[in-house]
């Protein structure tokens, strides 16, 4: 079916927006950041696309639109976008699951070497001319942790493999005895995850945030961990209780954290991470490679041609779980 009619919520100056010219010719597009943008289109509309919407312009957008049958959000995370009336209407909505796990996955992988190898101590001398040599670690032989073992964990799963490294994972659901995954040593439920964590010389936060997941690593959790490991969190800030962590970081509880998302974003000027000696931060840009938005725009572009043509979409999130 080619008549289709696109509502994209996003800034009309983006440049990715240029690659939606491949779409088919009779689908009709409009493009805004404000309701009045989609008046017109939106009783026709088929789909809705939140390129960088608002989570209230796109609960607007869709009370606008009566037609609509498929909502695609370009971001992986979505608990902002989860309100009651997308949640209960039967309209499937997909998301960017995927298209970023590879850079985030190799972000976990840069943030266990920094602290096996201690770069932060090789940098500073460096920079002080001066000639110290000390201890480093091996991660092979050593073990990671994955908390909320889906994409982004399996990515995470498959380059730590490779070094050699022994996988835990926490996974509210484990694979069948007769599809056991070969890259976790361990798949553990969430109310045994402090035991997975005791073990662990690297805990890896890859959950998305949801009502069970969120504090799902906080005082209790860091008090199981080994003095030496160290946290890691590519998923979404609010999963690890950060006041928690806060505590075991100035404490000498555990050795560091990597970080790459925050309960509150951008993270606030003055805020303790900024200065502690035991931190790595990311300002949310891990998986920020020079194509993430064309991967993401010709993601929405092949499931496009797959809901025009009446195929499976990929992706589709089960919002009620909120992934």
């Amino acid at each position: 079916m080619d008549d289709n009619t696109l509502l994209v919520l996003a800034d009309p100056a983006d440049p990715q927006l240029a690659m939606l010219a491949d779409l088919p010719e009779k689908t009709g597009i409009a493009v805004g950041n404000s309701p009045e943008a989609f008046e017109r289109a939106a009783p026709d509309a088929s789909a809705i696309f939140n390129w960088s919407g608002s989570s209230a312009l796109l609960r607007e957008v869709f009370a606008m639109a009566p037609k609509v049958r498929w909502v695609h959000s370009r971001s992986a995370g979505l608990d902002n976008l989860l309100f009651p009336e997308l949640v209960e209407s039967p309209v499937p909505l997909t998301n960017g699951t995927g298209v970023f796990s590879q850079s985030l996955g190799e972000f976990a992988l840069a943030a266990i070497l920094y602290f096996a190898k201690d770069f932060r101590r090789m940098i500073r001398n460096q920079m002080a001319g001066r000639w110290e040599q000390f201890d480093i670690t091996e991660i092979s032989g050593q073990t990671v942790g994955i908390v909320g073992y889906g994409d982004i964990g399996r990515a995470v799963a498959t380059r730590v493999r490779a070094m050699g490294m022994r996988v835990l994972a926490v996974k509210r659901h484990g694979p069948p005895l007769y599809n056991v995954d070969p890259l976790v040593d361990r798949i553990y439920s969430p109310e045994h995850r402090i035991e997975m964590i005791s073990r662990c010389d690297y805990i890896v936060a890859s959950a998305p945030l949801t009502p069970e997941t969120r504090g799902m690593i906080g005082e209790a959790e860091f008090a199981a961990m080994k003095p030496s490991a160290v946290a890691i969190n590519i998923g979404r800030g609010p999963v690890i209780d950060e006041d928690a962590m806060l505590k075991a970081l100035t404490g000498g509880r555990i050795k560091g954290a990597g970080l790459d998302v925050f309960t509150h974003e951008p993270l606030p000027e003055g805020h303790p991470f900024y200065r502690l000696e035991n931190v790595l931060l990311s300002p949310h840009c891990a998986d920020h490679t020079a194509d993430w938005l064309e991967q993401a725009m010709r993601f929405f572009l092949e499931n496009f041609e797959r809901f025009r043509k009446g195929e499976p979409l990929r992706n589709v999130v089960n919002k009620n779980l909120g992934y």
